[in-house]
């Protein structure tokens, strides 16, 4: 078995049959997956192959934890002061602009 064929985790066990092409077309799902974008047959593939490869298995990981760190990030809101001093300057801009 050539090295393309084997991938170690990092308790050095590996992982056969799984090709450094299989991995990029898997990688390249992860996001349709963490969307829940994929069909069922597709969701069941993806999964099977991030059980069988941690390396695979930890990209997904990072790109699943950035996903909830943006998510988490987009749902908070500016305070009202904030907002209020936003909207004035826009305003001005506007103002501004229709002026010339």
């Amino acid at each position: 078995m050539s090295a393309d064929d084997r991938r170690h985790d990092p308790d050095g066990h590996s992982h056969e049959n799984v090709s450094d092409e299989e991995c990029v077309d898997f990688l390249e799902r992860i996001v349709y997956f963490l969307d829940n974008e994929l069909d069922r047959s597709d969701c069941a593939a993806v999964q099977l192959h991030l059980d069988s490869c941690n390396p695979c298995l930890e990209k997904y990981d990072l790109q699943r934890t950035v996903k909830q760190i943006v998510a988490r990030s987009c749902s908070e809101t500016a305070p009202e002061e904030l907002r209020n001093r936003v909207m004035m300057r826009v305003r001005q801009v506007q103002v501004e602009i229709t002026e010339r």
